[in-house]
């Protein structure tokens, strides 16, 4: 008597925690090895069993004979009742013989379609021997790049997703049900919940500094009560060009700008070692922030009842004696013309000239930072690195698998900026002076700036020549940043160790090439400085710096100029969102009445207490740096990279906590379990 022998695949299927992950719809599953498939099987354990958010179904697959070496999984979706969507987190196979098979998927599946997932490990495209696994890797691409489609959204800008409204996007990079951002309703709300919307019934306008304390009352935190009790402190004033939420604009001074009418006699006062300004300029100890970009940018003009002013400041900067960061000279405008001369506050002035023109610095200050501190050099440049990644690196790709992380949620978040903050009548253009038609100057001019080199940060602390700890102490954003490149770097270079046995291996592989090619050529064609970005990658250290600086600007960049927002602006008076009067030409001429008109109205303040508030808050199952839940990396060598990138993450925490118990005011905003993955709010 003959019998004929079956051989069983387990077959393990996980399906996502998100809010509408699971389906109710007919999923059937095909197995397909090196030498024949299985047959299509549905899975279906019972009517109350079906595939919910957060299950596991196992099935077994009985064949007459073995498929060989499990190659694809192919999920088919068939509607029953109604078409809904569902999120496959993964799939593992045990076969006959006892080995493990591992697909990785985090994908939707909508409509009625096919998803083929190949088996999980790292390839580089160079390594597919198998046509259908060519094919398949070909056919992924081909797809993605249709979903994923470039877009100018404003003439000059970084390209974005082609995408109008955040209900366009692919499924798979839309937020999550529970994660739907919309600013203008939230800035709304937020103000509601802060008891913002009291101030109407207390006040129309301000009298003094009094009034703003009403506001503050319901909202304030540590380092924003420090900020109230000390912002009128010259140090404290200086401090946050080191450690606020911009510390990209002070560079070392050696020789002043032609137009800053900064003399020996005016700062002497403030020149504590008994030298010139000259000498100090050569020993490295003055520094400028220069806001030459807002110079000609026109202030917002979308409000007809309420006129608003810009400037184009410089701030002279000196390391006193004491080590404390000090400004010691302001110049408000730029005249050129013959016979005006420019006006420089100083320290020794009037109490209230002093005041006002350290807040005119700190306004352009803003300004600059949300546009392009923030908005193009952390915002925009991710969702370039994003759109290329999508369009050129196969899933089983190594890198892709590095970079998603990193990814989550980008192009969502810039979508709904574009609908509701950034965009015409946004809740931008409500309260900043660069609102309007600013905006798009604004960027414009900041793409003047974008380099490559810039966005590598040591070489961004070496070009504002800031990079020297015994030249310029307590520069905590450069300290902490500084180890936390070092620990992306190390982990990049560990992960491209495994999968790159060559610099040739880097420049074979056509899809790292076309990623490349793909931001340098279509995401940034409207960056003047386009062509310092590479356009091809010829060894492993290229691709390793490159790789840093695409994970570092979503992470730690990203984390040290956003989620200090609420800390430094929420007290208005020491960064104004806006200007409503002019800045004064002439000493002498401020008092408390001129400040107060200069401020920001309330309905303004109001609003932007509520974005910044918004912007400033971790989101809930926030996934810090190395936190990397969705395991797409199957093979032993990945997981104990990021094993060993974790330790290195929990050995700069330390390092970051055991300094901070020395500050009066501690820095957080690179300590790694406080630097979300990817640029998500």
């Amino acid at each position: 008597m003959h019998f004929n022998r079956m051989f069983t695949y387990t077959v393990s299927v996980v399906t996502g925690n998100q809010v509408f992950a699971g389906t109710l719809n007919y999923i059937y599953l095909t197995l397909v090895g090196k030498e024949r498939s299985s047959d299509r099987t549905l899975l279906d354990k019972s009517w109350f069993e079906r595939l919910d958010r957060g299950t596991v179904v196992s099935i077994d697959i009985h064949v007459e004979e073995t498929l060989g070496e499990l190659l694809l999984v192919k999920l088919e979706k068939e509607k029953f009742l109604i078409n809904d969507d569902w999120y496959c987190r993964s799939i593992s196979v045990t076969a006959p013989a006892g080995d493990c098979f591992e697909f990785p998927c985090y994908r939707w599946i909508a409509d009625q379609k096919e998803l083929v997932l190949p088996e999980g490990r790292g390839r580089l495209p160079q390594d597919e021997k198998l046509s259908i696994l060519k094919e398949c890797r070909h056919l992924e691409l081909e797809n993605r790049r249709e979903k994923f489609r470039w877009n100018e959204w404003k003439s000059g800008f970084l390209m974005s997703i082609d995408a109008n409204k955040s209900s366009e996007l692919p499924l798979d990079v839309q937020f999550d049900t529970a994660k739907a951002v919309d600013f203008s309703l939230n800035a709304f709300k937020a103000a509601e919940n802060l008891g913002l919307n009291k101030l109407e019934s207390l006040f129309q306008s301000w009298k003094d500094f009094a009034d703003f304390e009403k506001v503050f009352i319901t909202i304030k935190n540590t380092e924003s009560e420090y900020v109230m009790q000390n912002w009128t402190k010259d140090a404290v004033f200086g401090y946050q060009f080191l450690n606020g939420c911009n510390p990209v604009m002070i560079k070392k001074c050696t020789k002043l700008p032609d137009k800053f009418a900064v003399t020996q006699e005016m700062v002497e006062n403030s020149l504590d070692r008994g030298t010139t300004l000259q000498e100090e300029l050569k020993a490295g100890n003055i520094y400028i922030a220069d806001y030459e970009i807002l110079e000609d940018v026109q202030p917002n003009d979308t409000d007809p009842s309420t006129q608003q002013y810009l400037a184009a400041p410089f701030c002279l900067f000196y390391k006193n004696g004491q080590n404390e960061f000090i400004p010691i000279a302001i110049q408000l405008s730029r005249q050129t013309t013959p016979g005006e001369k420019n006006t420089v506050f100083l320290p020794t002035d009037d109490e209230y000239d002093w005041l006002l023109a350290k807040m005119w610095v700190k306004s352009s200050d803003y300004n600059i930072h949300q546009l392009i501190t923030h908005l193009l050099r952390t915002h925009l440049i991710s969702e370039v690195f994003t759109i290329a990644m999508f369009r050129q690196l196969s899933a089983v790709h190594p890198v892709y698998k590095l970079l998603i992380p990193h990814v989550r949620f980008t192009i969502a978040i810039n979508t709904a900026a574009r609908e509701t903050l950034i965009n015409e009548g946004g809740v931008f253009g409500k309260v900043d002076s660069t609102g309007g038609i600013g905006i798009e100057q604004v960027i414009r001019k900041g793409m003047q700036t974008l380099t490559y080199k810039s966005l590598c940060f040591p070489e961004a602390m070496k070009i504002r020549n800031v990079d020297s700890k015994e030249d310029l102490p307590n520069y905590y954003y450069r300290d902490d940043g500084m180890m936390v490149w070092e620990a992306v770097k190390s982990f990049v270079s560990d992960v491209v160790k495994i999968y790159y046995s060559s610099d040739a291996t880097v420049q074979g592989d056509e899809e790292i090439q076309a990623f490349v090619q793909d931001v340098c050529s279509y995401g940034m064609k409207n960056c003047p400085n386009n062509g310092e970005f590479p356009n091809a990658l010829k060894t492993r250290e290229q691709l390793v710096e490159y790789l840093t600086i695409v994970i570092f600007t979503a992470s730690a960049q990203h984390a040290a100029i956003n989620f200090g927002q609420f800390d430094w602006y929420a007290w208005i008076p020491n960064t104004p969102s806006t200007m409503r009067k002019p800045p004064p030409t002439e000493k002498g001429k401020v008092d408390m009445k001129y400040i107060m008109e200069s401020l920001p109205d309330r309905g303004r303040s109001s609003l932007h207490l509520g974005t910044i508030w918004i912007l400033s808050q971790f989101q809930d199952n926030e996934l810090f740096l190395g936190v990397y839940p969705d395991k797409y990396f199957t093979e032993e060598p990945a997981m104990e990279a990021i094993k060993n990138f974790r330790k290195k993450l929990v050995d700069v925490t330390k390092t970051i906590r055991s300094r901070n118990e020395t500050l009066e005011l501690p820095y957080w905003y690179l300590c790694p379990d406080r630097i979300p993955n990817s640029v998500a709010i």
